[in-house]
């Protein structure tokens, strides 16, 4: 078996494309944006940061787990969201 190129020239004219300016680019397939729709955007600059996740194997009894699969989507969130509560309420009571 020989070893080929993985990679695919498709043919763009890339030098053509950064010499085209501004006003020749087509955007017509690109929906316009309404201020309506920037208004529900969400700037996260000087926010607290997320934490981030990690993921581990927990077992749990089948009735807890079912529980909380029964409201639908989510549920992992859900328990990640109780706990977070107990931890908060534990750290607040010492």
């Amino acid at each position: 078996m020989s070893k080929k190129s993985t990679l695919k020239v498709f043919g763009t004219d890339i030098e053509r494309l950064r010499k085209m300016p501004d006003e020749e680019i087509d955007f017509t397939d690109i929906p316009l944006t309404t201020p309506e729709m920037w208004a529900k955007g969400v700037v996260r600059r000087g926010l607290k940061n997320i934490p981030r996740k990690r993921q581990l194997t927990l077992r749990l009894d089948e009735e807890i787990v079912e529980f909380f699969k029964s409201g639908g989507e989510g549920y992992q969130t859900r328990i990640n969201q109780l706990l977070r509560a107990y931890m908060e309420a534990s750290k607040a009571a010492r």
